[in-house]
């Protein structure tokens, strides 16, 4: 079959007409026929070449191949992929099973974050990573459970857990093992309650002070220990650590209690300390540089032994001593 190339006046054979037919894509033996027949390619104009079965259009300056076969023959979904379905013919539909994601998932990269929103079953109820603000966000319902460690630990390492903001408080309830028992902080009314078993300690300070500002109120028994210091030396200056002690001075020649001023021992007003003349020794008593003892008729030692002499701050670097004094 010959490519023809039609003139003014030709007469149109049946010939002719059957060519035509088969010239609607041109079919040439291979590229060389092909350049030979067609001298001057249109854009767009097509051809089919016998000898490769290749299918070519003209894309204004070449020939250019049409593949005939299709890019994909099948879908293949990777093992715990979470990706299921897929076809060989027609629409694909590929179905994301996200419980089926067993390899750890990254949302954007280090430095480089992306929000991620977890969306509920009610309207407005999420959880969101904002990661401009470094932040996880649960939006929930007032009411319910937003956060549920049913098991493990929840590590703070870092900062500050705030409930509830300033001026606009939360209630806080820590429950015990025992039913009933439980530290609740009550927001609204501005208090901590301790409720625990009758007999049992609900509050232990290990170690460190306990600071009252103003009233304390006890409805119940108190029971306060002293804390007995046994000191052999025949000096003695207080500390701090002294305050509501009972120190037993044991030394067979005597003691020298000296008591400082404040800018020596910040003593708060109203300390007291008991000493206890423990030794055959005389306990005698002395005011640091700067600072004022008191005592009945002036007398600064303790009468006999076995009998005790307490030391009361009653006002800066002063002091009130009284007991067995003679």
């Amino acid at each position: 079959m010959t490519y023809k190339q039609w003139s003014t006046g030709d007469v149109l054979t049946a010939s002719d007409q059957n060519a035509m037919s088969n010239q609607v894509v041109n079919r040439f033996a291979d590229a060389t026929a092909r350049d030979a027949a067609i001298t001057s390619p249109t854009d767009g104009q097509m051809c089919f070449l016998t000898d490769s079965s290749a299918l070519q259009y003209h894309d204004g300056s070449s020939w250019t191949s049409i593949d005939l076969a299709g890019d994909i023959t099948g879908i293949t979904t990777a093992a715990a992929s979470g990706l299921s379905g897929g076809t060989t013919t027609g629409n694909a539909t590929l179905t994301l099973n996200l419980p089926g994601l067993t390899a750890a998932q990254a949302f954007g990269s280090d430095g480089s974050g992306v929000d991620v929103t977890l969306h509920s079953d009610t309207s407005g109820d999420y959880a969101l990573w904002d990661s401009s603000a470094e932040c996880l966000i649960l939006e929930g319902t007032n009411g319910a459970t937003v956060l549920d460690v049913t098991d493990g630990n929840v590590v703070i390492a870092d900062g500050t857990l705030t409930v509830g903001s300033d001026g606009a408080g939360e209630d806080v309830i820590f429950y015990s093992d025992t039913a009933g028992d439980n530290l609740t902080w009550d927001s609204s009314a501005e208090s901590l309650t301790i409720t625990g078993t009758d007999g049992q300690d609900a509050l232990v300070v290990a170690d460190g002070d306990v600071s009252i500002t103003d009233a304390l109120t006890v409805t119940g028994t108190t029971t306060t220990y002293l804390n007995v210091i046994t000191d052999s030396t025949t000096t003695r200056t207080p500390a701090l650590t002294d305050a509501s002690a009972y120190i037993l001075c044991t030394h067979g020649t005597g003691m020298t209690v000296t008591l400082p001023q404040d800018s020596a021992v910040a003593f708060p007003v109203g300390t007291q300390i008991v000493f206890e003349r423990n030794g055959a020794g005389t306990l005698t008593f002395a005011a640091g540089t700067g600072a004022t003892v008191n005592s009945k008729g002036g007398t600064l030692t303790c009468a006999d032994r076995y009998t005790t002499i307490a030391a009361v701050k009653i006002a800066a670097d002063t002091f009130t001593i009284f007991g067995n004094i003679g």
